[in-house]
């Protein structure tokens, strides 16, 4: 069953064209990366498919359900999470305090609720309370829910950014240069933890990342941009070897070499 089918979806920003009929299928259960040199059209790919952008051309569909003109909110509560490539954490807040901003579209309970706390809402409170522990424990960061994000290190954040998408409980997680500034020891665990998010909790991941040894150790399939247009889709074997790929990044005498 395919998670993700994108067919021909094209966005444009005035003469400049980011994202170039590209086409793109995601099964389930699987971890796919869309990689190319920057600028290439990556992040602008998965701002049209969380509904950021709305999108010149084609169609995008999420579990057979369109995505063309739904806003964020709405793919958001269909099971789409992701993250950034900087980091966008509420720095002021705490950690669990993070993961709960995550947990929103999950609440049940009406605002006005709030103004005279109900055992229904108490209740629910105390469930994502439990539910935001839980997360923390599972990415690393058990004992740490009191912390400011802003006083974690590098490499957890990464992490409490991980557990705030997984509190919307998606059915499908984009990770956006999950490993960009971590150290060797970092990347490697950050792979690991990758492969625990699909193998345990079966989201299917979607991974825009610039570190090919990530890339070429963690996807089943990789889809390749080049000014907003897919050059090349294969398994990473196929990948390493295609002359299109190899002069994108490297240059036409390294791919004629």
């Amino acid at each position: 069953m395919l998670v993700l089918s994108t067919n021909d979806v094209t966005k444009s920003f005035g003469g400049l064209t980011a994202v170039n009929q590209f086409s793109f299928d995601v099964p389930e259960g699987k971890i796919y990366s869309v990689i190319g040199p920057n600028g290439a059209g990556k992040t602008t790919f998965f701002n049209c498919i969380t509904g950021f952008y709305e999108f010149d051309g084609g169609k995008i569909e999420f579990m057979g359900e369109m995505l063309n003109g739904k806003s964020t909110d709405q793919i958001t509560r269909l099971g789409v999470s992701r993250t950034y490539q900087n980091i966008r954490l509420f720095s002021n807040m705490t950690a669990v305090e993070n993961i709960l901003v995550g947990h929103h579209p999950h609440f049940k309970t009406y605002w006005f609720e709030a103004l005279i706390p109900t055992k229904r809402i108490l209740q629910e409170e105390a469930e994502a309370l439990e539910e935001a522990l839980h997360l923390l424990n599972f990415v690393g960061l058990k004992g740490l829910g009191d912390q400011l994000a802003c006083n974690l290190p590098y490499g957890a954040q990464r992490r409490l950014e991980i557990a705030r998408a997984l509190a919307n409980r998606p059915k499908l997680l984009l990770l956006d240069e999950p490993t960009a500034g971590m150290n060797p020891n970092e990347t490697v665990e950050m792979i690991e933890f990758i492969q625990r998010l699909r193998d345990e909790l079966g989201i299917t991941i979607l991974l825009i990342e610039h570190d090919m040894k990530v890339v070429m150790s963690i996807s089943e399939n990789i889809g390749v941009m080049d000014f907003g247009t897919k050059i090349a889709e294969g398994t990473p074997k196929e990948i390493q070897r295609n002359p299109q790929v190899i002069e994108a990044y490297l240059g036409r005498g390294a791919a004629d070499g």
